[in-house]
């Protein structure tokens, strides 16, 4: 699939922007604070209905606004005009001129999406809450019954946090009633969960030796459960109910889940260097780029924002062979410097203050 067009209204820094999208490379380039990521963001949020940014699409609207609009023609053995309306109250999702009354009806005819980006490092350094949210966008692009999972699973989960922490002495029928849906939801996300990672694993290792070039850099990506002994969450809830009481909150679930990453057998946010730090963030999204053709046939739409310039010459040239040669490519960048040979045939467009200059 193919992104041909983008057309905005209201969002971030753009009042209104129109731009035709070839199928091949795109850079869009320019100082900081022109724009250039938020016409990733809008790409990804029209794609994907949901932010790479941001938790809530609220604060996608332009500064003094409540609402925005996100519209683009999509191509592959169909073509379709994707449009999503966006407003405090609700939003419309539209295909093709109809409003469409299922989230997945809408995404059936949208594209995968791979989102690469500097601060990706903060896979590796940060917490757990990034690497869960980078299993999260690619399992809901996967697996049709995980985003309804996870939207129920959160749901719930705010309101048994909630019930933990109204009353000095906790009401455990009423909290119980939610563990049952944490329980049953839960499971279907921690299911996805691993059998993704188990997918991953061999699929990053094999990227962290195309990027790095060295043999004797060995990934391994395991998968944490937070739900207890055979994913049961109503019997690891069950008996932590002491240790809810003090704390009151939710202690066990997926919300508690994490993706370890080693390297060479050790803890990569510790023990690995600076520079394989940044490779291992670029093997877990090549991995999410092959694993989508693997499961799917169809290469994915790669969001890049500002990666290459951060990147030496060596790693650029390993990471820029492993792409898939059919997926369209869509770049941000401050600076040209690095631009090679490689780039000759790449549109360039110029972005400052909220428009594009040919």
């Amino acid at each position: 699939m193919k992104l041909r067009s983008l057309d905005l209204n209201q969002f971030r820094c753009f009042s209104q922007l129109r731009v035709p999208l070839p199928g091949g490379i795109v850079i869009f380039h320019g100082d900081n604070a022109q724009g250039k990521t938020s016409i990733l963001e809008a790409i990804c949020v029209m794609l994907r209905l949901q932010s790479p940014r941001t938790s809530t699409l609220a604060e996608c609207a332009r500064f003094h606004t409540d609402s925005f609009a996100i519209g683009g023609q999509i191509e592959g053995d169909e073509s379709f005009q994707l449009r999503l309306q966006f407003r405090e109250s609700g939003r419309k999702l539209i295909v093709d001129g109809e409003v469409q009354k299922r989230i997945g009806d809408y995404l059936r005819h949208s594209a995968l999406v791979v989102w690469m980006a500097n601060d990706d490092l903060a896979l590796v350094r940060g917490g757990g809450e990034g690497r869960r949210k980078y299993l999260d966008f690619m399992a809901s692009q996967l697996f049709p019954d995980y985003r309804p999972a996870l939207k129920a699973y959160e749901k719930a989960l705010r309101s048994r946090n909630f019930l933990l922490k109204r009353d000095a002495s906790p009401k455990w029928q009423q909290i119980d009633a939610y563990t049952k849906i944490l329980h049953h939801e839960g499971r279907i996300i921690t299911g996805r969960r691993r059998e993704l990672v188990a997918s991953l694993d061999p699929l990053a290792s094999t990227a962290q030796f195309e990027i790095s070039g060295r043999v004797s850099e060995d990934l391994q990506l395991l998968y944490e459960c937070g739900s207890g002994q055979n994913d049961d969450l109503m019997a690891e809830l069950g008996g932590r109910r002491d240790e809810e009481f003090n704390k009151r909150r939710t202690v066990a679930g997926p919300h508690r889940d994490d993706l370890e990453l080693k390297l060479n057998g050790m803890a990569a946010s510790k023990f690995a260097s600076e520079g394989q730090q940044r490779t291992i963030a670029l093997a877990l999204k090549l991995a999410q780029t092959k694993l989508f053709i693997q499961k799917r046939d169809e290469p994915p739409i790669l969001l890049i924002d500002d990666v290459f310039g951060e990147l030496d010459p060596a790693r650029r040239n390993h990471l820029m062979a492993t792409w898939p040669v059919d997926s369209q490519k869509i770049i941000t960048t401050t600076n040209l410097d690095w631009l090679d040979e490689k780039f000759v045939d790449a549109t360039r467009l110029l972005v400052k203050n909220g428009a594009i200059e040919l």
